[in-house]
C-alpha cells in the first residue's frame, strides 16, 4: 500500500555541524519502484499505466552511466514485461546489467508476500517461482530481502530466507511504538534466530526500517510538489502521451539545487543517528515510482554530484548503489550484533487506535479459495511427477500438463501479495485474484482427471459389484487421491440426488457408508464414506444409487441410512435454569454434552482419561465505527473494537443425526426470536467409532456467515473451563507455534490482543488443551479465561476520504463457510496430533467424480486396476513438495552462466526429469519424547513406491544452490559461543540415508532411473 501521502519531512538540520570533525557519513542511494500486484488496481491496469514504463525506462537510463543503479524486487511485473513486452535489444541490455550487478534482483519472488496470513508452503511456492525463473534465465541467485510492505514480520520468514541462501533480510513494518524505541537505542539492525530449534543454523542479518521505511520524504520546504519524485505520479488508466504527469517536483537547477541537497543531507543525518555504522541505506523511490526513469535520472544526477562536491562541508557522501553493495558495507564493519530470537512482529500497529489485526479475517473467501487453490496444486504436482517417473513417454502431454501447472502455480503466487491473500485490495482487485484462481483451478482439475482415467498397470483386475437392486442401477465412480506421503483414513462426502446409495471400492467390496439429507440443500442428500488410502495412492470407488429406500438385507450394502431429531428452538431470554437436561453423544475419544435448554455444547469429557471440560461455542460481533468524526474505525487492514462484543443471536435450533460413519450435530442461529432464516450455523461432525482406523479425536465444524449486517465483525467464541490466563498460542505460516500473551494498553487493548491464525492456535492449563486448526486465515485472541475467539467474517464501511477514494471499506456480504477441526486432550496427546492434524486438514482426499450417475447393467463386470504402491514416511517427516518444476537448473553454476553469456538466445526446453523433493521435520525440539527426535530415512527406499532413485542432489531451498557451494555469510555475535555450523557440503550418505533434525527443511533434486513403458 502507499506510503507516499504519508511522509512528512524532517526539519533541516544545520549543515556545518561536525564537518570536518567526523569522516563523513556514506550513504546508499537505493533507486526502487514499489509496485503492488494488485491492490487497487489490476495487474493489468498497472502494467498499462505504468509497470512496463519502470522496466523499459529504467533499462535504457541504466544503459547510459555506469554508475547508475536499480533493485528490482516483485518478478511478476517483470516477467510479464519480460515475456510480452521487452525487445530482443531490451533483453540484451537486461541480460548486461544483471550480469554486472547494476540491476539487482532481490527477494525475487513471484510478489513480495504477506508475513501474517500466508501458508509456509505458498510462501516457499511463489518464492521457488521467481527464483526458477531468474536462475534460467540469467543466473541469478538473490541474496537479499526487500519485505518493505508486509503488515508486520513473521519469525518464519527469515528462517525461509536463510535456507534459500540469503545474507541478509530487510523488514520495515514494525509496532510504532517498539520501533521508536529501536531508533532511539540503535537496535534496527540484529541478528535473527527464527526458529528456536534450528537456532544458530539458520540465522540472518536483519536490518529494520526507520520510521520514514521505503520511501523518501515527499514534501519540500521550497514546493508543495512530490519531494523527491520528479516523474510526478503515476496516472490511471493511461499514461499521459505527452509525458506530463500531475505533481512532477521542480527540476534540480542552479537556484533549486541547494534547496534540494539540505533537505537530503538533512534526512539522511537524521537517519544516521539511529544506526550504529556510518553507512545510511536511502531508498530513492516508492509506490510506482520509475515510470519515466529519464526525468528521474536527470535531477538527481546532478544533485548527488552537487553534495558530493561539498561533502566537507555538509558531511555526506552520496553514491547511487544496490542492496548487496549496502549490506557489503555494513557486514566489512566486522561488529559486534545482538541477537533476537523466535520472538515476531506481530501484532502491528501504526498509532494506538491503528492496530492492523482487522485483515487477519478480512475477505474470508478469498482466503479460502486461495488455501483450496494451494491444496489442489499440491494434489496435482505430486500426482504428475509419479505419472512422469512411470510413464516418460505417456500419453499425456508433459507440455500441456506442466502449462496447467503453471498457471495455477502463478495464481497461488499471485494472491501471496501482501495486498492480496490480506484481503486488503479493492473489490475489482479481489475478483481479479478469484478469477485467476478459479481459471487455473480448472485446468489442473482436467489434468488430474486425464491422470486420474490413465491405466496404472498393463493387465487390470476384473472385480464384480455383488449387490442386488434393480435391473438397470445407477451408478457413479468417484476417484479419491491421498496426497500426502502418509496413510490415511478419513470420511468423505458426495453429494447425491437419491436418498439410497451403496459405495463399493477398486476390488468390488462394499464401503461403510451413510447417507442423510443435506444441510445445505433439502433437494439433496449428503454421502458420506470411510476411504483407506497409502501415502501418494489414489482408488475408484463406485457408487450405485437407488431412488427406493435401503432395507435389511437390500442393495444398499454397508451404508446406513441416517435421519435426524430436530429440538425445539431456544430462546437466549428463557436462559434461565440450564444444564439440567443433557444429551450425549459419543465416540471413541469424546462424549460430548449437549443442553437441551440453550442447544449449545455444554461440555466435553476425553475418555482416554476421562477428564472433562466445560465447553461451550457460539457466535458474538463487535459493532464498528463507520463515521471518523466519531471516533476510531475499522476498515480492511484495521480493527478498532467500538466496544467489547455481544451476543450476535436470539435463539437456537439444533438438530442431531445419529449414524454409524458420523454423528452429525447443526446448530442454527437466529438473529431474533422469530426469524425465519438463520443467520449463523455451526454443523459438527463427529467421526463413528465403530470403523478400524477412523481418527476419532477430530471435531470437523464447518460454519456458515453471512451475509451479515453493515459495520459487524463476527468472532465464533469458545468458552472452556480451562485456566489459560488469556494466554494462547497461534502458528506463525503453519511452520512454529507462538506463544501469545496477553497486554493491556492504555488504548485499543481488544484489537491490539488479536493475532493471526494459519493453520493452529491453542489454549492450555497444566491438564488440558483445546486446539483448532483451520482450513484458512482468521484472526484469534484470548479476551479473557478459558476463551478462545476465532474472528470469521467482517462487513465494513467508512467515510474516511482515502478508504472512499480507493474503494478499500470492506463491503463484503458475502456468506462465508469456513471449516475448523477442534481436538481436546492432555498437552502431551494433542502434542502428538495437531501438528500432523494440521497438515492433513490442508491436504484432504482429493475426490473427484469422473463421471454422471447412469444407467448400469446388473453384475456388470468392470475392470479396476490393482493401487499404486505407497510412498510412506515416518510420521514427523512431512513431504512438503514433490514436483516437476520445469526450470532449467544446472549442477554446474559455472556452465550454466557461460552457456547464458555466450549469446545464445533461443529458449530452453522445460526439464521434465529433474524433480524436486522437499521434506519438513514437523515438531520442535523437546515437543515430544519420539517424535522430537531427528529422524533418519533412507530416501531411495522411502521413494521407491514411485521408482528407482538413481542421483540425490542437497539444495537451497529454493533450487538455485547446491549445499556444498552454499557460504552465507557469518555475522558477529554477542553469544558466538552458542553458534553452531550450517550444514555445509553434502549432509546424505552414498546409499542416499538423511538425518533430518526438528524443524528442519531439506530440499533435494531427484533423477529417477527411466522406465520403458
Amino acid at each position: 500500500m502507499g506510503l507516499l501521502a504519508l511522509i512528512v519531512l524532517v526539519c533541516w538540520c544545520r549543515s556545518g555541524e561536525s564537518a570536518g570533525e567526523d569522516p563523513p557519513i556514506q550513504t546508499f542511494v537505493i533507486p526502487h519502484s514499489h509496485m503492488d500486484v494488485g491492490w487497487v488496481y489490476t495487474v493489468q491496469e498497472s502494467m498499462h499505466a505504468y509497470a512496463a514504463n519502470v522496466y523499459s525506462s529504467v533499462t535504457e537510463e541504466l544503459s547510459k552511466a555506469k554508475e547508475r543503479r536499480f533493485i528490482s524486487v516483485e518478478q511478476e511485473f517483470f516477467r510479464l514485461w519480460w515475456d510480452s513486452v521487452a525487445s530482443e535489444a531490451q533483453r540484451r541490455q537486461v541480460r548486461q546489467l544483471a550480469k554486472e550487478g547494476r540491476l539487482e534482483f532481490v527477494l525475487g519472488g513471484q510478489v513480495m508476500h504477506d508475513e501474517a496470513v500466508t501458508d509456509l508452503e505458498d510462501e516457499i511456492l511463489q518464492l521457488t517461482e521467481g527464483h526458477g525463473f531468474l536462475y534460467q534465465t540469467f543466473g541469478t541467485r538473490p541474496q537479499f530481502s526487500w519485505h518493505v510492505d508486509p503488515f508486520g514480520a513473521s519469525a518464519t520468514t527469515p528462517v525461509l530466507f536463510a535456507l534459500a541462501g540469503f545474507n541478509a533480510h530487510l523488514v520495515s513494518r514494525v509496532d510504532y511504538d517498539l520501533k521508536d524505541r529501536m531508533q532511539e537505542a540503535k537496535e534496527l539492525q540484529f541478528v535473527w534466530r527464527g526458529s528456536p530449534s534450528l537456532k544458530a543454523r539458520q540465522e540472518i542479518f536483519t536490518h529494520t526500517m526507520d520510521q520514514y521505511s521505503y520511501c523518501t520524504p515527499s514534501h519540500l520546504p521550497f514546493s508543495n510538489r512530490s519531494g523527491f519524485y520528479w516523474n510526478g505520479v503515476a496516472l490511471f488508466p493511461d499514461p499521459p502521451k505527452d509525458g506530463l504527469y500531475p505533481n512532477m517536483s521542480l527540476p534540480v537547477t542552479k537556484e533549486t539545487v541547494r534547496p534540494y541537497a539540505e533537505t537530503m543531507v538533512g534526512n539522511i543525518k537524521q537517519r544516521a543517528a539511529w544506526f550504529r555504522t556510518n553507512h545510511v541505506l536511502w531508498p530513492w523511490g516508492c509506490d510506482k515510482q520509475f515510470y519515466n526513469s529519464s526525468v528521474q535520472f536527470r535531477n538527481m544526477d546532478p544533485l548527488m554530484t552537487y553534495i558530493n562536491q561539498n561533502s566537507k562541508e555538509l558531511g555526506v557522501t552520496v553514491r547511487y548503489a544496490t542492496l548487496s553493495e549496502y549490506f557489503q558495507a555494513v557486514h566489512q564493519s566486522n561488529l559486534t550484533w545482538d541477537v533476537r530470537g523466535s520472538e515476531d512482529f506481530l501484532p502491528y500497529s501504526t498509532e494506538p487506535y491503528q492496530a492492523w489485526t482487522g485483515f487477519y479475517a478480512s475477505r474470508n473467501v478469498l482466503k479460502g479459495v486461495a488455501r483450496r487453490a494451494s491444496s489442489l496444486l499440491h494434489a496435482a504436482e505430486t500426482l504428475f511427477s509419479r505419472y512422469r517417473i512411470s510413464f516418460p513417454d505417456g500419453p499425456v502431454a508433459k507440455s500441456w500438463a506442466l502449462d496447467k501447472l503453471r498457471a495455477l502455480r502463478w495464481a497461488v503466487s499471485e494472491v501471496q501479495h501482501h495486498d492480496g491473500i490480506t484481503g486488503t485490495e479493492s473489490p475489482k482487485v479481489a475478483e481479479m485474484y478469484v478469477q485467476h484462481l478459479r481459471q487455473a483451478m480448472m485446468g489442473v482439475e482436467e489434468l488430474l482427471a486425464a491422470l486420474f482415467l490413465l491405466p496404472r498397470n498393463r493387465a487390470g483386475t476384473s472385480a464384480g459389484f455383488q449387490g442386488g437392486g434393480s435391473d438397470r442401477a445407477l451408478e457413479q465412480h468417484v476417484m479419491v487421491y491421498n496426497p500426502l506421503a502418509w496413510n490415511v483414513t478419513a470420511i468423505v462426502n458426495v453429494t447425491a440426488a437419491f436418498l439410497s446409495a451403496a459405495v463399493y471400492d477398486d476390488d468390488g467390496q462394499p464401503v461403510p457408508a451413510q447417507i442423510q439429507r443435506s444441510a445445505q440443500s433439502s433437494a439433496s442428500y449428503d454421502l458420506f464414506f470411510v476411504v483407506q488410502l497409502g501415502g501418494l495412492q489414489h482408488r475408484k470407488y463406485s457408487v450405485q444409487f437407488s431412488e427406493t429406500p435401503c432395507s435389511e438385507g437390500s442393495s444398499c450394502g454397508r451404508t446406513y441410512e441416517a435421519r435426524g431429531v430436530a429440538l425445539e428452538r431456544r430462546r437466549v431470554r428463557d436462559w434461565r435454569r440450564t444444564g439440567r437436561r443433557l444429551l450425549p453423544v459419543l465416540n471413541g475419544c469424546y462424549k460430548l454434552m449437549f443442553d437441551q435448554d440453550t442447544n449449545l455444547l455444554h461440555s466435553a469429557t476425553y475418555l482416554k482419561e476421562h477428564r472433562r471440560v466445560r465447553l461451550t461455542q457460539d457466535f458474538w460481533e463487535y459493532d464498528a465505527n463507520g463515521d471518523v468524526r466519531a471516533g476510531p474505525i475499522s476498515d480492511n487492514y484495521v480493527f478498532s473494537a467500538n466496544g467489547s462484543a455481544v451476543r450476535a443471536y436470539a435463539a437456537v435450533e439444533m438438530e442431531i443425526i445419529p449414524g454409524r460413519v458420523l454423528t452429525e450435530i447443526r446448530q442454527r442461529f437466529y438473529r431474533e426470536d422469530l426469524d425465519k432464516d438463520y443467520a449463523y450455523s455451526i454443523t459438527t461432525r463427529v467421526p463413528g467409532s465403530a470403523e478400524a482406523g477412523l481418527p476419532c479425536h477430530r471435531l470437523e465444524q464447518t460454519y456458515s456467515l453471512g451475509p451479515l449486517r453493515l459495520n459487524t465483525e463476527v468472532v465464533l467464541r469458545t468458552s472452556s473451563s480451562l485456566e489459560n490466563n488469556k494466554t494462547l498460542y497461534s502458528d506463525d505460516n503453519g511452520y512454529q507455534m507462538m506463544k501469545r500473551t496477553y497486554k493491556r494498553f492504555a488504548n485499543n487493548t481488544i484489537a491490539r490482543n488479536y493475532f493471526p491464525m494459519v493453520r493452529a492456535a491453542y489454549m492450555e492449563d497444566h491438564l488440558s488443551r483445546l486446539v483448532l486448526l483451520s482450513d484458512r486465515a482468521h484472526g484469534v485472541s484470548s479476551q479473557a479465561g478459558g476463551q478462545l475467539e476465532v474472528m470469521l467474517h467482517r462487513r465494513l464501511w467508512n467515510n474516511l476520504q482515502w478508504n472512499l477514494g480507493y474503494n478499500l471499506t470492506l463491503n463484503d456480504s458475502s456468506v462465508v463457510r469456513p471449516t475448523l477441526w477442534m481436538m481436546l486432550g492432555s498437552v502431551g496427546a494433542t502434542s502428538r496430533l495437531y501438528q500432523r492434524g494440521a497438515v492433513e486438514l490442508q491436504h484432504r482426499p482429493v475426490v473427484m467424480p469422473i463421471d454422471k450417475p447412469r444407467s448400469t447393467w446388473k453384475e456388470k463386470k468392470l475392470r479396476f486396476n490393482s493401487p499404486v504402491p505407497p510412498v510412506v514416511f515416518p510420521p514427523n517427516l512431512h513431504l512438503l513438495s514433490l514436483s516437476i518444476l520445469g526450470w532449467n537448473y544446472s549442477s554446474n553454476h559455472d556452465l550454466h552462466l557461460s552457456h547464458l553469456h555466450s549469446g545464445k538466445e533461443t529458449p530452453p526446453e522445460p526439464d521434465y526429469d529433474r524433480v524436486l523433493l522437499r521434506v519438513m521435520h514437523l515438531f520442535e525440539e523437546g515437543e515430544d519424547a519420539e517424535l522430537s527426535k531427528p529422524v533418519t530415512v533412507n530416501l531411495k527406499d522411502a521413494l521407491k513406491g514411485l521408482g528407482e532413485v538413481r542421483d540425490l542432489e542437497e539444495r537451497s531451498l529454493t533450487g538455485t544452490w547446491n549445499v556444498t557451494s552454499l557460504q552465507r555469510w557469518k555475522w558477529k555475535t554477542a553469544d558466538a559461543h552458542g553458534k553452531k555450523n550450517e550444514r555445509n557440503g553434502s549432509s546424505q550418505d552414498k546409499d542416499f540415508t538423511v538425518t533430518i533434525s526438528p524443524k528442519e527443511i531439506r530440499t533435494f533434486f531427484v533423477h529417477f532411473s527411466s522406465r520403458n513403458r
